[in-house]
């Protein structure tokens, strides 16, 4: 038995490291503090990771800088950098696709954090670690724009002609993730099958927006009372009391993001650090707060029903693919 003495030292030790940023090492904590400072480029949304950033200087002491842009210009920067030989990024936060173009051309350092175990396995890469967030593309309607008898309850039901008019979405011969989201809806409802629903989708005449976000708006706003855009809108217009629900599908396509070390980051230690903290419990919650889809073990964003979704990663397309897709797609719109 142990002695209260042993106890003690016992229970203050699993305080103190807990202290930290759970697991992390003082060691590794000093190590980056003689950094300076942690730098990050990334596209997630910057009210996120100041959020994020905040919390993680009150824990550790170490400043951070995010330099916030599309994915495409998140790479493009980094590897202008990188090529040059002067890499100023420490760490990446971007997109599936955009980190695997980056992480082909060598740009990041493996590195296991001790966050990684509290992922479940299927969502950690090789590579770049544990794929933290979904980003899942749905059905958003809202309530005040549409009869109880006529809200959606499948994607299937965007096909029909009492919906012609009456749905927003991005433009899909210029906005790469919903040309990647058609190109993938095959993997939910077959090849034949999604070929007709786009074919009938296109029929019903959608109004085009730039991307996801004006589509989220102009239905929460009901300009529009169906919209294809990210589920998590739900929750976030929901939550300001926009009448706005999501349609309930047991699978749905969507990105996956990551963040990965850089293999020539200039403050390593930080990097580690902030990658770690990004990982940890606290920031994994926040951002299920604002609710993203984290795939941490026992984190949910707030919205009903989200538990029971099963995510569907898009496919990865290469640049050709896109070009052929948006040609393929302007066909079937636009004809």
């Amino acid at each position: 038995m142990l002695k209260l003495t042993q106890w003690v030292v016992l229970t203050l030790s699993f305080a103190l490291a807990g202290s930290t940023s759970l697991g992390q090492t003082p060691q590794l904590i000093e190590a980056a503090k003689k950094d300076g400072k942690v730098i990050i480029y990334g596209s997630l949304e910057g009210d996120t990771v100041d959020a994020i950033i905040q919390s993680f200087k009150k824990k550790t002491g170490i400043e951070a800088e995010y330099w916030r842009a599309s994915a495409t210009k998140v790479m493009d920067r980094a590897m202008s950098e990188f090529r040059a030989g002067k890499p100023i990024a420490d760490a990446i936060i971007a997109a599936d696709n955009v980190m695997r173009l980056m992480q082909k051309e060598g740009y990041f350092q493996k590195y296991d954090s001790p966050t990684n175990a509290d992922y479940p396995k299927e969502v950690i890469d090789p590579n770049l670690g544990p794929r933290y967030r979904n980003v899942v593309v749905g059905i958003v309607y809202n309530k005040n724009g549409l009869k109880a008898s006529e809200y959606p309850k499948s994607l299937d039901d965007l096909g029909k002609p009492m919906y012609k008019g009456k749905i927003v979405m991005p433009d899909p011969t210029q906005h790469t993730t919903t040309t990647q989201w058609l190109a993938s809806l095959y993997k939910i409802m077959g090849k034949e099958k999604s070929e007709k629903f786009m074919r009938d989708l296109a029929a019903n005449k959608p109004i085009w927006v730039e991307s996801l976000l004006p589509s989220a708006e102009r239905v929460a706003s009901g300009e529009t009372p169906v919209a294809i855009t990210y589920v998590k809108y739900a929750y976030i217009h929901g939550k300001k009391g926009a009448p706005v629900d999501y349609v309930r599908e047991p699978k749905l396509i969507g990105d996956a993001s990551y963040i990965a070390l850089a293999a020539k980051a200039p403050r390593v230690n930080a990097g580690k650090a902030f990658v770690d903290y990004f990982l940890d419990d606290e920031s994994m919650n926040t951002m299920a707060k604002l609710g993203e889809f984290v795939n941490r073990k026992g984190v949910l964003p707030p919205l009903p029903g989200a538990d029971k979704i099963g995510f569907v990663e898009m496919d990865d397309l290469s640049t050709k693919d896109f070009a052929d897709k948006k040609k393929e797609y302007t066909q079937i719109f636009l004809r």
